[in-house]
């Protein structure tokens, strides 16, 4: 009885069943009134009455019908027996009868009377209007008949009573139906509001909502939907970020144990190359050369750890993202001579609101590593768009692509010993997206390789706010 639906059933009920007991009673006193003013009898006397008239009228009509038709003062319709295809179906129905004259009723309601005479390669009809529908005043005696007899058999005011009963009923319960389906109508959205907003609220971050429609209860479960994604956009961003930061402070304690351990381990190598003995010189140097080549390695490392744990500053501006995608590119080329660059911009130009340093160094990422990826004669797709307030900057390679395996730790900051990596430029990329208050993601790839999309906040929103 909490529901919704059950209240508004509940609602009707108490609206119209006072009416209804309402309507029979007084119907059913108007009955009883207006029966006691009439007798089935009377109705009896008057429709024997009409019906021997009618009897009568008939049969005189017929009469004077076959009378002027042997006169000849009728004229006679006739059809042959060679055109016995085209005859209508009652002279048709004449001539199977074998019988030598007949009479029918034809034309709407029965107004016509046609007599048929046979002979013996054709049928000869005569009509004659009756200017009375015979039909129709036959039918109707034959059910005032029946409604005197059945009148007799029953009781007219329990007949009357319970029939009006039944009809009241039939009407109350096909009005009903409309509110049960209305009712289940507007409680269902709600119903399924309530269970999202309660899922959600119980961790289902991934719980949406089945759009209804375009009234105020869809336009509620379009609000859920968005306002779920928008928080566990914001609690994804969050978990990251606090990551990030309990990273951070690992690459921070990790930078600097490093940093002091490699400055006296160069210094002592630089030494002992110094003091070496002239006949172990060339054994000497390439030892030394190895050394400071892996010390110079662990210093990007520690550089790169000190870039992952600091916090750069944050100057929004309005940026133009297609001349920022352009600018980037040029910057590259050189870099990657063989890589084929296309773009796909919209226009006009879309403009985010984020910081120029931190947009730039993203995109560069992103475009590194694609050239990488794509290899010689590899392409590299830059597309921007425009999507739901936000500015979004695509990066499409023709690489082998990121298994699903690898997409899941993607953005986790890890270190590679590779020559020119150190595993954490994407984990960089996107705490900077951020911090710029977008976000950085893996999107299917239009090229048969791998693709990323920075979204940037739009110009239009974010710089009215900051203003």
């Amino acid at each position: 009885m909490r529901s919704l639906r059950s209240r508004l059933i509940v609602a009707f009920l108490a609206a119209t069943v006072l009416p209804f007991a309402a309507t029979v009673w007084v119907t059913s006193s108007l009955l009883d009134r207006s029966l006691g003013y009439a007798t089935t009898r009377e109705l009896d006397n008057a429709s024997r009455t009409l019906e021997r008239t009618t009897r009568q009228f008939y049969q005189r009509e017929r009469e004077r019908l076959r009378s002027d038709a042997l006169a000849g003062s009728v004229p006679e319709e006739a059809y042959t027996r060679a055109d016995m295809a085209n005859w209508p179906a009652s002279v048709r129905a004449f001539w199977e009868s074998s019988e030598a004259e007949g009479f029918e009723l034809a034309g709407p309601g029965g107004h016509l009377l046609e007599y048929m005479r046979r002979s013996d390669d054709r049928v000869g009809v005569y009509t004659r209007e009756l200017g009375v529908r015979m039909r129709e005043l036959s039918t109707e005696l034959v059910r005032t008949r029946s409604v005197v007899s059945q009148a007799d058999a029953l009781d007219l005011r329990r007949g009357f009573t319970l029939t009006l009963f039944v009809l009241l009923a039939l009407v109350w319960l096909i009005a009903l139906v409309p509110i049960v389906i209305v009712a289940h109508r507007i409680s269902s959205p709600i119903r399924q509001l309530t269970g999202g907003l309660t899922a959600f609220a119980d961790g289902e971050w991934h719980r949406r909502l089945r759009p209804t429609g375009d009234d105020e209860v869809g336009r509620a479960v379009d609000a859920f939907n968005r306002m779920a994604d928008q928080l566990q956009r914001n609690r994804e961003r969050l978990v990251y970020l606090t990551q990030m930061s309990s990273w951070q402070t690992l690459a921070r304690k990790t930078a600097h144990e490093l940093k002091n351990s490699l400055t006296p381990i160069r210094l002592t190598v630089e030494e002992m190359a110094a003091r070496q003995a002239p006949q172990d010189r060339a054994f000497v140097d390439q030892a030394v050369q190895i050394v400071v080549s892996e010390i110079e390695t662990l210093e990007r490392r520690v550089r790169a750890f000190s870039e992952l744990s600091s916090e750069p500053s944050v100057t929004p501006a309005v940026l133009d993202v297609n001349a920022l995608a352009m600018e980037r590119v040029a910057l590259l080329r050189t870099a990657h001579p063989d890589t084929n660059y296309a773009f796909r911009l919209e226009t006009p130009p879309p403009t985010a609101f984020a910081s120029a340093d931190l947009a730039k160094g993203i995109l560069t990422n992103l475009l590194e590593n694609a050239a990488h990826a794509a290899g010689d004669g590899g392409s590299v797709l830059v597309v921007t768009r425009r999507s739901r307030g936000q500015v979004e900057v695509q990066v499409h390679d023709s690489g082998a692509g990121i298994s699903a395996a690898a997409s899941a730790t993607l953005f986790e900051p890890t270190i590679t010993f590779k020559k020119h990596g150190m595993g954490l430029g994407l984990s960089i990329a996107k705490k900077n997206a951020l911090l710029c208050g977008g976000d950085l993601m893996i999107i299917p790839g239009e090229l048969g390789g791998a693709a990323f999309q920075m979204v940037l906040p739009a110009a239009g929103m974010l710089a009215a706010e900051t203003a």
